[in-house]
């Protein structure tokens, strides 16, 4: 597989205004192993599944986008996390979760096993998330960082979005901060967005973030600006193109970085990839 995107994907309510919702899937790095696939990268999902039926649909919905997801582990006994989803008027939207006993949490823990090792090593990319970091305890995110720079010796990139959600994290950033730095450290390319990095380190601009980012270690930067474009070099950004009014915003950051990676992987320069 060329990209391996790891991290949980969710079974998702979207809330309608008159009460009702709509059943689907979501999750971050869920939603860029899609488009990814979709823009023709051999992409790998991998995660923990139950053997409920909502991870059945689940993982009928990756076999029908041409995602791979032989390597995740499916757990018995267990169901996918959940979340609902509110939109509001402006395309903003706000989420509540039941997850604190997703079997994604224990990839690298209890179920993890040497399909999953393999998984790391077999990869050209690996693409993760401040999200996918959240999910794991403290011997996982060793056994995630031994493997990530395993898959780095044998020449794998390490792609990494921010996606810092302080809700998940709890108020105290401390924690939170200890693990990005070591995740930036060993990161070859980061697809940041400015208001996460802004309330994560407290960053004044943009710019500040890229120069940031690059000075605790990362190759390659990218901060998304949301309505103003990204910056691919603290003093060149890249602007949008066209600015319709969002009528939602949910993956517009991770369908960015499926489209950035895939330029990047097929020798786009970051300026023609942003």
């Amino acid at each position: 597989m060329t990209v391996l995107c790891v991290g949980e994907m969710m079974a998702e309510l979207a809330l309608a205004g008159d009460g009702t919702a709509r059943m689907g899937f979501g999750g971050d790095t869920f939603n860029t192993a899609v488009y990814l696939s979709r823009l023709g990268q051999p992409t790998r999902y991998l995660t923990v599944f139950g053997d409920d039926p909502w991870s059945d649909a689940a993982r009928r919905l990756l076999a029908s986008e041409g995602v791979d997801d032989c390597a995740s582990p499916v757990a018995a006994g267990r169901t996918l996390g959940l979340y609902a989803i509110r939109t509001s008027a402006a395309g903003e939207r706000s989420f509540t979760y039941w997850r604190e006993a997703a079997p994604a949490r224990g990839l690298l823990g209890e179920f993890f096993n040497p399909d999953v090792a393999k998984a790391f090593l077999s990869a050209q990319m690996v693409y993760l998330s401040g999200i996918t970091l959240w999910l794991y305890d403290e011997p996982s995110l060793e056994r995630l960082f031994h493997l990530l720079k395993e898959a780095r010796s044998v020449g794998a990139q390490i792609a990494f979005d921010g996606n810092y959600r302080p809700r998940l994290w709890g108020q105290s950033t401390d924690i939170t901060r200890r693990v990005y730095a070591r995740m930036l450290a060993m990161t070859d390319i980061c697809c940041a967005t400015f208001e996460d990095e802004a309330l994560l380190w407290g960053d004044a601009d943009a710019a500040s973030s890229h120069r940031r980012l690059a000075a605790m270690g990362v190759g390659e930067v990218v901060v998304k600006c949301g309505p103003d474009g990204a910056l691919t070099a603290p003093d060149r950004l890249v602007p949008t193109l066209r600015n319709p009014a969002p009528v939602d915003t949910t993956a517009a950051g991770d369908s960015f970085n499926a489209a950035y990676l895939d330029a990047r992987l097929r020798g786009e320069d970051p300026f023609l990839a942003a």
